[in-house]
């Protein structure tokens, strides 16, 4: 009997042993393809070389030092090759252990920085429906995802929420690509003008958004036009790339594709490459110098913020990121996106393939025509990804994709190592779990 508290106590999962590039091999030798890379985590595979030597040599030297105290070489080394590849502007670093944290950490910075500089009636935050920020109770509150929140509604903080930029569901017919994104940006305005601009502190999105939507990438313009109406209203952009950033687009920062900055950005996943428990946020200079001129203390901060080990190890994987590993990405995921479109784009119960670099959903509907989605009693997604992970494929299926309770998609998110012959076999099997689910359940 185990005593670990799982995920899932009804279904525990099978012990795995061993990492082999883009496999992970259990205890009865069964291989995996790791098609989301956990949780679009695992960039570079499970068995880098310099990565883990980068690990073990960081072990031989300083294990941890708890940042009132110390800081470390690799932090300082991450930082500084961070903000070099960063967005125009951003200028500081502030590690974390993971996403949520990072999303904490950001709202706690935007609400000190308007303390700092005379706005303390500045609270109000803004973000999206169907979308996903991290479980902590802020980031809960902040993010969209009806399901996550329902059962601890009563522990949440109020933020206002308003339309996602998703264009299968939400453009209307007739309506250009640009005049969409314009339309649902302005909400942002509307809503700020509603609370008084006075009022709002930030307004958090994420540039591609991934488990809630399934990799719903914003039209052309719209981040633009969220960048103008922020600036206008003096309202802090935090930009979510905890699960999209780190090369996962096709880009080091996934904002680099819509041509904006934001004020602060958060990030993990990808920055640890699974390594080691890892997040970031990033912030401006004049961010970080209204706190240095103030208070000078940021009241927050977690035991193993900017752990040695943990900036050891993404240094390691940053530096390949930054190195030409990125450049491939993009090629990569539109291969991906067209055997998609080959094997699914005539199937009867897919609606849309969606995504950007490797970082692809597939949107999966009653009807192609009406767009109707599937009876979430069927568990469509759960019986999904039950049945991929008997076919070897590790894939990330959702629920809940139009409103919190209907709609199923599945994310995929493989390692940016991943070959051709990886792709064939991530649709292959894809395709496999697909037919045995709709012929289970006769659609």
């Amino acid at each position: 009997m185990s005593h670990v508290f799982p995920r899932n106590s009804k279904h525990l999962p099978p012990v795995g042993v061993t990492g082999d590039g883009v496999y992970l091999v259990d205890e009865n030798g069964k291989r995996y393809f790791d098609g989301s890379g956990g949780a679009a985590v695992s960039c570079l595979g499970h068995s880098d070389p310099d990565v883990i030597a980068a690990i073990k040599s960081q072990l031989d030297n300083m294990a941890f030092a708890h940042t009132s105290f110390l800081t470390s070489q690799p932090a300082e080394d991450l930082a500084d090759l961070l903000i070099a590849h960063a967005p125009e502007g951003l200028d500081r670093v502030y590690f974390v252990s993971g996403g949520s944290e990072a999303v904490e950490a950001a709202l706690k910075l935007a609400r000190q920085y308007f303390v700092e500089i005379g706005q303390p009636q500045r609270s109000k935050i803004i973000a999206r429906r169907q979308s996903y920020h991290g479980n902590t109770l802020g980031a809960l509150a902040v993010g969209g995802n009806e399901w996550r929140r329902a059962q601890f509604a009563p522990l949440l903080i109020e933020v206002s929420h308003i339309a996602p930029c998703y264009a299968y569901r939400e453009q209307h017919d007739g309506e250009t690509e640009a005049d969409f994104g314009l339309r649902v940006a302005d909400e942002l305005e509307a809503e700020i003008l509603r609370l008084g601009p006075q009022n709002v502190m930030s307004f958090v999105a994420e540039p591609v958004v991934g488990a809630t939507l399934g990799a719903a990438p914003a039209v052309t313009g719209y981040f633009k036009r969220i960048r103008e109406i922020c600036d206008k209203y003096d309202v802090l952009l935090i930009l979510d790339e905890v699960m999209c950033g780190m090369g996962r687009t096709g880009t080091l920062f996934a904002s680099e594709h819509d041509g904006i900055s934001p004020d602060i950005c958060t990030i993990a996943k990808g920055l640890g490459a699974g390594y080691q428990p890892i997040g970031a946020t990033l912030c401006t200079k004049a961010i970080h110098d209204a706190i240095q001129q103030g208070s000078g203390f940021f009241q927050h901060g977690h035991t193993y913020i900017g752990h040695p080990v943990a900036c050891a190890a993404s240094l390691a994987v940053v530096t390949k990121l930054t190195s030409g590993l990125v450049a491939g990405v993009s090629s990569k995921g539109e291969a991906l996106q067209d055997m998609l479109r080959t094997r699914f784009g005539q199937h009867p119960h897919v609606g849309d393939i969606r995504g950007r670099g490797l970082f692809v959903g597939v949107e999966f509907v009653a009807d192609r025509d009406t767009k109707a989605c599937i009876d979430p009693q069927h568990k469509f997604h759960a019986r999904l990804k039950a049945a991929a992970f008997a076919q070897g494929l590790i894939c990330y299926p959702m629920g809940g994709t139009v409103d919190g309770k209907q709609g199923d998609h599945v994310l995929l998110a493989p390692p940016f190592i991943c070959t051709a012959d990886h792709l064939s076999e991530v649709v292959e099997k894809l395709g496999v779990a697909v037919d045995a689910v709709t012929a289970d359940l006769g659609m």
